[in-house]
């Protein structure tokens, strides 16, 4: 494989990459699709210290509830992890769980902004996700994507580099402006889909419904599962056409959202009804500005929920919401699971 930094010949990278993965992509895809993948947080003190025994219960409770797991998301504050933390979190979650287990990969905290930089980093992160068991990666969308001139081909090769190093299907991850995403548009979409690598793209638009459901029939242009991570959106972004789902509102309230998910897939308009009410307006205390402290307020209703104690339950790396905030979590949280 070509260096990093150095220009490659896309179709000849994609046609080593499908051959390596012609049997297990499609496996995959069929493991995911109308399935729940929760991307949970991390339990930590206000030191940024993981207390194992407090991971280890977190990661029972999640993986008991949902169909997979993806770890060292935004939800998990992934980047900013150490690797021995990444490695923790990775072998508690590989160990609870017999589903499909995904990993964010991008580049950790510190990394430059160039391409070069960005996509080594983001590899070598891959091949550590792949040597902890991980089945599958989540590819960031990384700052050195953002110019325009070189943005379709950027990201095409960050994501089959990625999946070349590590050896593993991939999904992109389309996520808003403002948390640090890039606008992929469709045709973008349409054509990493149709890559033999790529399983899937994550959707997190948060507000704009349109770009939504337009990426989501850019997605099944090119032939991938539209993988909905919408929080704010989660029902009505089944109703467009989602596959599957990857969010961080299953970081609690975890069988709530498998409610959701399997009642859609199964056709139970009553009960798919009754949960997206439910889940909908505890996604509306969580996820609200500032919104980088939803993780915060995650975690809150996770310690509310039982199943992360008081003391494994701060965000050190994120926006620290007033904590009065604390009790309207909780009565979400009451009000969303009837307890």
């Amino acid at each position: 494989m070509a260096g990093f930094g150095q220009d490659t010949s896309g179709d000849r990278e994609g046609e080593r990459v499908g051959d390596e993965l012609a049997d297990t992509t499609p496996r995959l895809t069929e493991a995911i699709r109308g399935r729940l993948i929760a991307a949970p947080v991390t339990p930590m003190d206000e030191s940024a210290h993981i207390a194992p025994a407090d991971l280890d219960r977190y990661a029972a409770a999640i993986a008991g509830a949902v169909d997979g797991v993806c770890v060292w998301a935004h939800t998990a504050r992934g980047l900013e992890l150490t690797d021995t933390q990444r490695d923790a979190v990775l072998a508690a979650f590989r160990a609870a769980t017999d589903g499909p287990l995904l990993a964010a990969v991008g580049p950790p905290a510190g990394t430059g902004d160039d391409f070069a930089s960005q996509c080594a980093a983001t590899a070598r992160l891959a091949e550590r996700a792949a040597a902890g068991g991980a089945d599958a990666l989540m590819v960031y969308p990384v700052s050195s994507l953002r110019a325009p001139q070189t943005r379709a081909e950027r990201t095409i090769r960050l994501h089959a580099e990625v999946a070349a190093a590590a050896g593993l299907p991939v999904t992109g991850f389309l996520l808003y402006p403002e948390a640090g995403g890039v606008s992929y548009p469709p045709a973008l979409l349409t054509e990493l889909a149709a890559r033999p690598e790529v399983f899937g793209v994550k959707l997190a638009t948060l507000y704009d419904a349109v770009a939504c459901q337009d990426a989501i029939a850019a997605i099944h242009a090119g032939g991938a599962l539209a993988i909905t991570g919408e929080d704010r959106m989660f029902g009505p972004s089944l109703l467009w056409g989602a596959d599957a789902a990857l969010v961080g509102v299953a970081a609690a309230v975890a069988e709530l959202s498998a409610r959701l998910v399997h009642a859609w897939f199964a056709g139970e308009t009553a009960a798919f009804v009754v949960a997206a009410r439910r889940l909908d307006r505890f996604a509306a205390a969580v996820f609200r500005d500032p919104m980088d402290g939803y993780v915060q307020r995650m975690l809150w209703a996770a310690e509310r929920e039982g199943i992360i104690p008081a003391a494994s339950a701060h965000d050190p790396h994120g926006v620290r919401p007033d904590p009065a905030e604390r009790a309207a979590v909780a009565a979400a949280y009451r009000d969303a699971v009837g307890g």
